[in-house]
């Protein structure tokens, strides 16, 4: 895909449980830093190092995006747009915010939450492989991610107008 560009909708890693603190404010288990940390490295391997992220501001999405720029290592460190509509967005709303990245940006990943993740990966996914399709339909677990090939400007990002890569739903370690 030399003249596409790649976008990346990842789940937040594992938080912890609810009612403790306000939702906005729950931070990650540790099960959740190894999780980010083995999507940096899976990215990495993928060839997927972002040129920008998009970060919901809920506190465990930009502990997720720390994580995982800390496994990206020694890559060349992407401009950071931490958004406060990426939380409790809507698929439209997220295209929204994509629409809005700059066209010289080749890899764009987005850290959010779902049900926004997933719905976003299945409104823009004009095809791909049947089970990564099902997938993003149902959901997307913590730290999974949903990779989509796009071929027009970010500006004209449109209905089912992105290709499902693939869907990475790695077995993490306890």
């Amino acid at each position: 895909m030399p003249n596409g560009r790649r976008l990346v909708l990842l789940r937040h890693a594992k938080a912890e449980a609810a009612g403790r603190v306000s939702d906005e404010l729950r931070r990650l288990q540790p099960r959740g830093w190894r999780q980010g940390m083995a999507v940096g490295a899976g990215l990495r391997q993928a060839g997927l190092v972002p040129d920008t992220v998009l970060v919901s501001s809920a506190v465990r999405a930009r502990e997720t995006w720390q994580k995982v720029a800390e496994a990206l290592g020694d890559e060349p460190e992407p401009d950071v747009i931490v958004s406060d509509e990426l939380y409790g967005a809507r698929a439209e709303e997220v295209v929204e915010l994509i629409r809005g990245t700059e066209g010289r940006v080749r890899t764009l990943l987005v850290v959010g939450h779902e049900p926004a993740m997933s719905a976003t990966a299945a409104y823009l996914a004009g095809s791909g492989e049947p089970t990564h399709l099902a997938q993003v339909r149902t959901g997307l677990p913590t730290a999974a991610y949903a990779a989509l090939w796009v071929e027009a400007p970010w500006s004209g990002l449109e209905h089912l107008g992105a290709v499902l890569r693939d869907v990475v739903r790695p077995a993490w370690p306890e």
